[in-house]
């Protein structure tokens, strides 16, 4: 780690090492069976490593959506599939030159995949993409719109290999080069119909989608590469007309206040590839706080939420817990011991909205940079308590719902595990990468390190008015 993260990154490191994390550094093993967390952490980040390792197209980069359940492949997924392959190599996973051919098929797909207004035959539109791409062809799933986020989450891995890959070998050399041609294509100018806000897609049929990115989400990654770009950015007073909207997602007291959104998701995203700590623009300075110190007040909330247990949900408690966007059992209401009770199909669950009961181990793990010391025993915890039930070659999968143990719901998803509860039987792309990637971003800093150095990064934050800490110290 640079020496200028040392004490923005102390607190967290102390509070992790603290749980006797110094053993993080030995390879993990590939046996499912009690373990202390540091071994435990190691373990869970090789497995999420492998499931983008094992299940991407080798030829194309594509990633799926989800495994084993057969699916389209999601642009998103293959950013953090770009991702997670130096973190193998920094590893002894796998080795550099293994990455680094992945890594250019990758880029050399989507550089080559066809771009126009057509509702078929195409792989995105004006530099973007769609969101859900066929996985024989690459091109456009069904009806799947052309998504501003998931393009910037694809185009946020593409920068990190851009970065990352920085030696003189011809290939490197031309993943740098690909890597501006895609970034360099999209033409976020366009996608703002209403000037004000970035708008969520597009479709061929219809034309941009009604909503905006307008409040407080994990949209903060979007908006900084719009603002980015050296070809078609958005205005910079973009970025402050956004962030207005984020006094009204302000809630709390005192050291806990915070800007709000439910899911844990929305508080990850970008700081997978963002390094926050110590940097603030003119919303967020006011506050007198960073972004980073946001997402770990929204991290002890959910906590708290967890502890509070409100709607009275079986397997609550201070180490289980975690709400974010993932799968759930299914559509219907079921009496559970004399309760009615609401349960969801994959939805975006947050304290007090659509919570069903069902725990996502990602808003956890995935927020182990956050505060490592009280994510490192939520992993610990529900490895212990439900085991391989819920822990397999992959990780964790997706979610869990222990409060769903009885009668006969028509489930879309998973299956009922005795003693457990309903478990889901896939894992997820986009719930996989948070775990892989800010477990390193804890344990070494890697990807915020490479991309604090990514120029197109630093333009984009800087636009929209960024200062201090490593910004300043250049």
């Amino acid at each position: 780690m640079d020496d200028v993260d040392s004490a923005a990154f102390g607190l967290n490191r102390r509070h992790f090492l603290g749980t006797g994390a110094l053993a993080l550094g030995g390879c993990a093993t590939t046996r499912v069976g009690p373990r202390d967390a540091p071994d435990l952490v190691a373990d869970l980040q090789e497995r999420t490593f492998r499931y983008f390792w094992d299940t991407t197209d080798p030829k194309t980069g594509l990633a799926p959506d989800r495994w084993p359940t057969p699916s389209f492949a999601s642009i998103a997924a293959v950013g953090f599939a770009l991702t997670a392959y130096p973190i193998g190599v920094a590893h002894g996973w796998i080795d550099r030159a293994q990455a680094r051919a992945r890594t250019l098929a990758t880029l050399e797909f989507f550089a080559a995949a066809p771009q126009g207004d057509a509702a078929t035959g195409m792989t995105g539109y004006k530099g973007f993409f769609y969101h859900f791409l066929g996985t024989t062809k690459g091109q456009r799933f069904a009806r799947s719109e052309l998504s501003t986020i998931d393009t910037a989450l694809l185009l946020a891995g593409v920068l990190f290999a851009q970065a990352w890959f920085d030696d003189d070998h011809p290939e490197e050399i031309r993943i740098r080069e690909l890597a501006d041609k895609l970034y360099f294509a999209v033409e976020w100018n366009w996608i703002t119909p209403r000037q004000r806000y970035l708008a969520m897609g597009w479709h061929p049929e219809s034309g941009f989608i009604a909503d905006d990115w307008n409040i407080y989400n994990e949209s903060m990654l979007l908006y900084v590469l719009a603002l980015g770009s050296p070809t078609h950015p958005i205005p910079a007073e973009r970025w402050d007309m956004w962030t207005e909207t984020f006094e009204a997602a302000w809630s709390g007291e005192g050291n806990q206040a915070y800007a709000h959104f439910p899911p844990m998701f929305g508080h990850q995203y970008s700081h997978v590839w963002i390094d926050f700590r110590g940097i603030r623009d003119r919303f967020i300075g006011a506050k007198k706080i960073d972004y980073f110190e946001n997402s770990i007040r929204a991290t002890r909330a959910q906590r708290a939420y967890a502890i509070a247990n409100p709607g009275g949900w079986k397997g609550y408690d201070a180490d289980v817990w975690g709400l974010t966007a993932c799968d759930g059992p299914g559509d219907f209401t079921l009496d559970v011991a004399g309760r009615k009770r609401d349960f969801y199909s994959y939805s975006a669950r947050g304290p007090g909205d659509r919570d069903d009961g069902t725990i996502a181990p990602t808003a956890a793990a995935g927020s182990i940079a956050f505060a490592p010391d009280i994510c490192v025993p939520a992993i610990e915890t529900m490895h212990r308590r439900y085991g391989p039930d819920i822990y397999g070659k992959y990780g964790f999968l997706d979610s869990f719902n222990p409060t769903l143990t009885v009668g006969t719901p028509p489930l879309k998803h998973g299956k009922i595990v005795p003693g457990t509860g309903w478990v889901d039987d896939d894992y997820i792309g986009i719930d996989q990468g948070p775990i892989v990637a800010m477990i390193e971003n804890l344990r070494s800093g890697l990807i915020w390190s490479k991309m604090r150095r990514n120029q197109h990064i630093r333009r984009g934050l800087e636009r929209a008015g960024f200062r201090g800490g490593w910004i300043d110290r250049g």
